[in-house]
């Protein structure tokens, strides 16, 4: 495909049209949108003018992409299975709808030589009008003294019932000024729903309430708590006793179902 035919609807479109049966939700981003909001340490190595899409997670990702990647190839190696299946996912599609184009593709999961993110999950979701990320700047009059409290996105329609996977940088389509920066929906509007909400991510996570600060539309199926309720390193063994790995195989240390790099929490 020639890169004069590629524009922000067409690549949405084509990438839309590979990815939504498989539970994943795209949404567009000018570089320099992510950029500006940075230190030029964190930038992405791209002209501002370059198209970006930020790669998000439903609940339904686990039924529709996950599973089914499990039963027909299984998963290889150390690496957690959950990323695994993203990176076939997005590859996939990739080389299906963009063959010879340059596409700079990023997951949550990796890490620079410099131990940074290759990119910030939760700020290219809220600039490019994805989800809101609330952070502890959000809140007046702040609660928690010295205390460090993480910041965590907000779906307008799914809550916190998602996850933030990749970002994909389109190095030869360029867009202008017609790209206008949406501004995410403001889902927790008043101090006390923020407080509460940055609450329940920062100091219950495990019991999964900060994800219904808003009425989501669709939660994770039971199959789905249960598999990231089990420490990352016990996942396998879990995949085993549903059928999926036959054999005994190494434990991966990673978790991911983090929104990103940002938090560190599950």
């Amino acid at each position: 495909m020639a890169t004069t035919t590629l524009n922000v609807e067409s690549v949405t479109g084509l990438l839309g049209s590979c990815l939504s049966k498989l539970g994943l939700e795209v949404y567009p981003l000018k570089v320099g949108w992510y950029n500006s909001v940075l230190s030029p340490s964190l930038h992405l190595p791209h002209p501002d003018d370059s198209l970006a899409v930020v790669v998000l997670s439903s609940p339904a990702m686990f039924e529709q992409a996950f599973l089914p990647f499990m039963e027909e190839r299984g998963c290889h190696g150390l690496s957690d299975p959950i990323d695994q299946c993203v990176k076939h996912c997005v590859t996939s599609a990739v080389s299906q709808c963009f063959p010879g184009q340059k596409v700079d593709v990023r997951y949550d999961y990796e890490l620079l030589p410099s131990r940074k993110p290759k990119f910030l999950a939760q700020t290219a979701a809220h600039v490019s009008g994805a989800a809101f990320y609330y952070q502890q700047s959000d809140v007046t009059d702040q609660p928690w003294a010295e205390k460090k409290m993480f910041g965590v996105c907000v779906h307008p329609r799914l809550g916190g019932w998602f996850a933030i996977r990749a970002l994909l940088v389109f190095e030869d389509v360029k867009v202008g000024s017609e790209m206008v920066q949406p501004a995410p929906p403001d889902c927790v509007p008043t101090r006390e729903g923020r407080i509460q909400l940055l609450e329940a991510f920062n100091l219950h996570w495990q019991d999964w309430s900060y994800r219904d600060i808003v009425r989501p539309v669709q939660t994770y199926s039971q199959r789905q708590k249960d598999y990231f309720s089990t420490p990352p390193a016990q996942r396998f063994a879990l995949l085993r006793t549903w059928g999926f790995l036959p054999t005994e195989d190494h434990q991966p240390e990673t978790n991911s179902d983090t929104q990103s790099q940002e938090n560190g929490l599950g």
